[in-house]
């Protein structure tokens, strides 16, 4: 196993200027992450500067066996922590040899929102509060939990610390450094309510990057996971009953709500975002109807209302934001498996672009 490891971790850049980088772009489910790998002569830096490449579309449930091939559009360049040196991750879309973007491809019209002059003017921040859970891969139940049983009822678990309270710390600690390490902005860490369930933050980050960012944040998981032998599950509602679900809470501001008197424009974006609100929810994730309950800190998911510090509202602002008289809200309704590219762009949309 030594020498096994040895190879694995062999600096390339000592032999060579060839890199290794690593394409990643989303499945047919929309929730599954794909990558594979080629050399490259050199050292990049710019997405433009990196050859198109395509995948058997057919094996991802996004193309027929007769017409198969999908081409993937590098888009954002990260460094890989796996390999490290000047080896790199590449997030991409993906696109038919006509150049037509494909179904699953939402990235391609967030980026067509976050080209709106009006859009770029307000240049708005995201930051996302991405919750998941870690399962045990034999028997899909959530980690630290006896299997065919539960553990004690929420409360201690919460920023818990203690081998019989947090359950899969290596792995959130060691995802936290892989992405700093890769240059992804994540922000923070925590664990959740849910015993087995963890959170990490992207963000600030503006427009579209917010997306790319989260999309390689989520795939640095699953590689380490998969070292680890766990399975990771964005479902926003893993186990029924009283325990809490999970979501991707997204932090939102605009230029305008950041200035002085950014407090009332901050309440007309709510007021946009309850009357598009039958529009977002649909938008929001899958299965988001077994989260928003109105339990657990949740609205439900038939309701609109907003409130200062209230977690059971469907947009909370911050007290700070509060008394400073500008700042952020928080849009606490997306789902954990919701799309950040979908998310992020439809939330400008409605509060910059979208006129009622």
């Amino acid at each position: 196993m030594s020498l096994l490891s040895d190879l694995i971790n062999l600096n390339l850049s000592e032999s060579t200027e060839k890199i290794i980088a690593e394409y990643i772009w989303i499945g047919g489910s929309g929730m599954d992450l794909r990558s594979k790998a080629r050399t490259l002569v050199g050292h990049v830096s710019d997405p433009s500067q990196l050859p198109k490449w395509n995948y058997d579309g057919s094996s991802t449930g996004q193309a027929s066996g007769e017409d198969s091939e999908v081409i993937l559009y590098p888009q954002a360049i990260f460094k890989d922590p796996f390999r490290r040196g000047n080896n790199i991750l590449v997030m991409c879309d993906a696109y038919t040899p006509a150049g037509d973007p494909i179904p699953t491809n939402k990235r391609h019209n967030a980026a067509k929102i976050f080209s709106n002059p009006d859009v770029i003017a307000e240049e708005p921040w995201y930051g996302i509060e991405q919750e998941y859970t870690l399962l045990q891969k034999e028997v899909n139940w959530p980690l630290g939990w006896p299997i065919g049983g539960f553990p004690g009822a929420q409360g201690p678990y919460y920023c818990g610390t203690g081998a019989d309270k947090a359950f899969g710390r290596d792995i959130v600690d060691a995802h936290y450094k892989a992405c700093l390490y890769a240059g992804i902005n994540i922000s923070g860490v925590n664990g959740e309510v849910m015993p087995g369930q963890w959170e990490f933050q992207v963000g600030p980050a503006v427009g579209i990057s917010a997306g790319d960012e989260v999309w390689t944040a989520r795939y640095i998981l699953e590689r380490i996971a998969e070292v680890a032998g766990v399975v990771v599950s964005f479902d926003p509602k893993p186990i029924p009953g009283d325990w809490n679900g999970a979501g991707a809470h997204t932090n939102y501001s605009t230029k305008s709500m950041r200035e002085n008197e950014g407090y009332e424009i901050i309440k007309k974006a709510i007021d946009k975002l309850g009357k598009r609100h039958k529009e977002h929810i649909a938008a929001y994730g899958e299965g988001n109807e077994r989260r928003l309950t109105g339990k657990h800190e949740t609205a439900d998911i038939n309701s609109f209302k907003w409130g200062v510090a209230n977690r059971g509202c469907s947009v909370r602002v911050g007290r700070d934001t509060e008394k400073a008289g500008k700042g952020y809200f928080e849009d606490r309704r997306p789902a954990s498996n919701m799309d950040p590219y979908v998310v992020t762009s439809m939330i400008a949309e409605t509060t910059v672009v979208w006129k009622p």
